[in-house]
């Protein structure tokens, strides 16, 4: 490609351009003044935040919906720390995500400058890759290798440190090519061993995880699931890789999961893991499968051969991405005769059950049942749902049925404060798709602030806060381990309706079972994003417990 004498920032906006970029989230700094001039005159659009962590799980919620890295740009030292939450995220969530940091001169490096960090020592366990690029004349080499880094076998972060001198500086190079994805296929012999295995099987199930799918790699895995009548469960908070009107659909395995989906992958003969890692809480805290050896027979698909064996020595390893390896599944038939036959549907049936929220009763007089029911019949099927960690998100992983690929975005890592700046991440990319992000009162008010970048966009998301006056899911683990001993897990509430109203968007308190439907019709119409403010029981800890029976069941094992 033809050289041209360019600033580092230019150069470096550039390569985002070559590689597809079109969305940038961050906090503005004086460390990539050069990159946020060079942004300009680009064709990439910028949404500015509120604090750096939101900026990162925005970034990061773009990279889980689209399958192409998230970008964001933060300043040196504590902008840089301020991001490591979402880091962390795009780690254990397998996102590819690539955070551009701004750094110190080159010139005073190693005296501890003004915000000065080692990129490399802070952020060396959590991302993939972390560079510090010194010469503008290398831009367009380590960005592209970046790229291809974050989304090579299992996707991740990419942490690349711009200093501020470099960035000013003019070079003459050439552009890189743009970064294509690297697929690992299966081979013709194992995808023979895997149909042998299949007929071989009694009872087998298929379990879906993990990241690199696609809404054409989830069609052909349903159509695979379909002609083998094969139950299928989704791993934690990857429930939008199949349909959960399904009939084949068997449920989630997350937490608090249902017990008789457990005992059927217990009793299974075949396990069929797919793109991902079965962790601990997918595992249920490693005790589903055995180590190393899993006790059964296990197929485990994954892009990463690193992965394969790290934990479960599989029957059949197959180092292949989801979307590779269901293109590979339409060649695979079918016994003439399944063994299983009926498995599905009664696995279905099960999970029918477990979810019906119109059977779910609990204190108070706004119920949370009744609220997921009707959210089910007034959004439309490709509304994306977002949410943070808290007892709370329960209630969407239990009873809302997901339908459709990139509906849902939650943290596999458990990080509180997401919800708000994933449905902004969402709405920013998707604007014409309906997004509602649930947050308790504790989770909401760790990216709170991020509402503004809502309104300041004019993104008309909704957000459900779900407030019980406590940090619910310490207070539940107190009640179990230390009865009556209450530290540390109490909140005093602002009225979140109003805090909605003070950023100029539209906010209304929920009392009442009764009072949600219109108040949501109200949000919906405003046009504004908006805040649902729902007071429930604090005594309502999960749908079907509350904290005195906990505290009572422990003090009563305790005197036993």
């Amino acid at each position: 490609m033809t050289k041209s004498s360019r600033t580092g920032g230019r150069i470096l906006v550039d390569q985002l351009l070559v590689h597809g970029v079109s969305h940038v989230f961050c906090v503005p700094g004086e460390s990539y003044l050069a990159a946020l001039d060079a942004m300009h005159d680009a064709q990439i659009a910028v949404t500015v935040c509120r604090a750096e962590g939101g900026a990162g799980m925005m970034a990061e919620a773009h990279g889980k919906l689209t399958g192409r890295p998230g970008i964001c740009f933060v300043t040196r030292g504590p902008g840089a720390t301020n991001a490591a939450p979402a880091l962390h995220i795009a780690r254990q969530d397998s996102t590819p995500m690539i955070l551009f940091v701004g750094q110190v001169a080159r010139e005073m490096k190693e005296r501890e400058a003004f915000q000065e960090l080692d990129y490399k020592a802070v952020f060396g366990s959590i991302a993939k890759w972390v560079v510090d690029i010194d010469d503008p004349a290398r831009l367009p080499e380590l960005v592209s290798r970046a790229f291809h880094v974050a989304t090579a076998g299992r996707p991740g972060p990419v942490v690349v440190a711009l200093p501020e001198d470099m960035l000013t500086q003019a070079a003459e190079v050439a552009d890189a090519e743009p970064y294509a994805i690297v697929e690992t296929h299966p081979g013709l012999a194992q995808m023979a061993d895997l149909q042998k295995m299949l007929w071989a099987a009694k009872r087998p199930i298929a379990i879906l995880g993990g990241s690199r799918w696609s809404e054409a790699a989830v069609a052909r895995f349903t159509r695979f699931a379909e002609r083998f009548g094969l139950p299928v469960a989704c791993s934690f908070r990857r429930q939008m890789l199949f349909s959960h009107e399904h009939p084949c659909y068997a449920g989630d395995l997350g937490l608090g999961c249902n017990p008789k989906l457990l005992a059927r992958i217990r009793e299974a003969d075949l396990v069929l893991a797919i793109g991902g890692r079965l962790s601990e809480i997918p595992s249920q805290s490693y005790d589903l499968f055995g180590i190393p050896s899993p006790g059964t027979a296990l197929v485990h698909v994954h892009a990463d051969a690193a992965e394969l064996g790290r934990v479960y020595r599989p029957k059949l390893a197959i180092n292949a991405s989801a979307s590779a390896f269901t293109a590979a599944l339409e060649a695979v038939q079918p016994p003439n005769a399944i063994p299983w036959e009926g498995a599905a549907e009664a696995a279905h049936a099960d999970y029918l059950t477990w979810s019906d929220p119109t059977a779910i009763r609990h204190p108070g007089d706004l119920q949370m049942g009744q609220v997921m029911a009707h959210l089910a019949q007034a959004l439309p099927e490709d509304a994306i749902l977002c949410n943070g960690a808290g007892n709370y998100a329960t209630w969407i992983h239990r009873f809302w049925k997901f339908r459709r690929f990139g509906t849902q975005l939650a943290p596999t890592s458990g990080s509180m404060g997401y919800g708000v700046p994933a449905a902004i991440g969402a709405k920013r990319v998707f604007p014409e798709r309906e997004v509602v992000a649930f947050a308790g009162d504790g989770c909401f008010l760790m990216n709170g602030q991020d509402f503004a970048t809502a309104v300041q966009y004019d993104l008309p998301l909704i957000v459900i806060v779900v407030d019980n006056g406590m940090y619910g899911t310490i207070r539940m683990h107190q009640e179990r381990e230390y009865p009556g001993r209450v530290v540390a897990t109490a909140l005093e509430n602002p009225d979140f309706a109003a805090y909605a109203a003070a950023f100029g968007g539209h906010g209304e308190r929920v009392t009442r079972t009764e009072e949600f439907a219109p108040a949501l019709e109200r949000a919906r119409a405003s046009g504004k994003p908006a805040i649902l403010h729902l007071i429930i029981d604090p005594e309502t800890i999960t749908p079907t417990a509350t904290l005195t029976g906990m505290r009572e069941a422990a003090l009563a094992k305790k005197g036993g």
